[in-house]
């Protein structure tokens, strides 16, 4: 469900749903509306205000590698083989989360995709239970519209070994089969973060968002800038062909090896 029709669904407000209108929406979507009704109520009252969102994000078509079958492909490929290694070492990834701290394996949250339709991204948890709650307790060591912490004390010991050997991320190979992230693309945003978006920052949303990128492979955590992340984002975007996905999929797995600028 894209966001025009989320907004369609939304401004129906505080009132019950129809009947009719109810058969329009799967319970999947039933469920994204549920978790995310607060967060994009102030993320629409901005759509309202900017013009430009409406430009970018819209009435722009998306970006030519969106449509690639060749980038499919390759997106099928790597999340088959993703999920099948996730299969060897899920049960000792389990094991260990259970064991450090109590609470579930997997970790979700809504993200903002392509158009920026939101998602349900998945991750093995590498935080406290209700870690999201005590955010504002945390400084924010990054510049915008992101939120970094190197010495987050919310991460857990087992989840910070698996921040930085990037095997938290496997789960998002779901993700990728399902054709709502790609193994190469954006860095997907929460709806708090959208919130914030300058017009320009919405050209980010004409790709699928990725598993890497250009900021995985140009210092991961060590970026703390935004609009350096934006900048990174849009490169890829005029750089984007299915060699280029390779050459940063093969200099991903170099730097997760290397375990360069993970936290």
């Amino acid at each position: 469900m894209d966001l025009l029709k989320l907004k369609q669904v939304v401004r129906v407000g505080v009132r019950p749903l129809k009947t009719e209108q109810i058969a329009r929406v799967s319970a999947e979507e039933q469920l994204l509306i549920s978790d995310i009704w607060s967060e994009w109520t102030t993320v629409f009252s901005k759509i309202e205000q900017e013009s430009d969102f409406q430009t970018h994000l819209f009435d722009n078509e998306v970006h030519y590698s969106v449509s690639s079958k060749i980038k499919r492909v390759i997106d099928l490929a790597g999340a088959i083989v993703g999920l099948l290694l996730m299969a060897i070492i899920f049960l000792p990834i389990a094991l260990a989360i259970k064991i450090d701290s109590p609470g579930p394996i997997f970790y979700s949250q809504i993200r903002c995709g392509l158009k920026g339709k939101p998602f349900r991204i998945w991750k093995f948890r590498t935080m406290f239970v209700e870690a999201e709650q005590q955010k504002h307790l945390i400084e924010n060591e990054a510049d915008g519209y992101i939120f970094k912490n190197k010495n987050d004390p919310r991460i857990t010991r087992v989840g910070k070994f698996l921040r930085c050997t990037s095997l938290d991320e496997f789960p998002q190979f779901w993700n990728v089969l399902k054709g709502e992230m790609s193994l190469v693309g954006t860095r997907p945003p929460t709806p708090d973060e959208v919130e914030q978006y300058q017009s320009h920052h919405y050209k980010r949303f004409l790709v699928k968002p990725g598993i890497t990128g250009e900021w995985q492979v140009n210092g991961r955590s060590i970026i703390k800038s935004f609009d350096d992340i934006v900048s990174m984002d849009l490169d890829y975007q005029h750089k984007w062909s299915p060699l280029y996905d390779l050459n940063l999929i093969l200099k991903t797995i170099s730097v997760v090896v290397l375990g360069k600028g993970a936290y």
